[in-house]
């Protein structure tokens, strides 16, 4: 069975996440567009994400993998040293690379 979880970027056709049977694949997680800060917008982020993990009775803990998508391949230092604020008990795998984005102030975006 698939569940499909209400989006979180108020595009109805890209729900926040999909569980398919034990596995949940997240869609792009991205905010804080009001400040051209790295820092701000990788948090802003990761909170997003860690609601909708919540919603479905998950932790950032129990992601295998992450994709990180950033604007400005120069913001990678920055963007990776948040990650210790979020993972305590060992870092999923991740992907990282960069991209421009439909909205010009984002400058990352996460998905699982």
């Amino acid at each position: 069975m698939i569940k499909r979880i209400i989006t979180n970027c108020d595009d109805d056709t890209c729900p926040s996440c999909v569980i398919a049977g034990d596995y949940i694949f997240l869609a792009h997680h991205a905010g804080g567009h009001d400040k051209n800060d790295i820092v701000h917008q990788m948090e802003v982020s990761f909170n997003s994400l860690k609601s909708t993990l919540e919603a479905v009775g998950a932790t950032l803990d129990d992601m295998v993998q992450i994709n990180l998508y950033l604007k400005n391949i120069e913001d990678f230092r920055q963007a990776r040293d948040v990650f210790y604020k979020y993972f305590q008990n060992g870092f999923p795998a991740r992907m990282t690379t960069t991209t421009d984005f439909i909205s010009p102030t984002c400058l990352c975006m996460m998905m699982g």
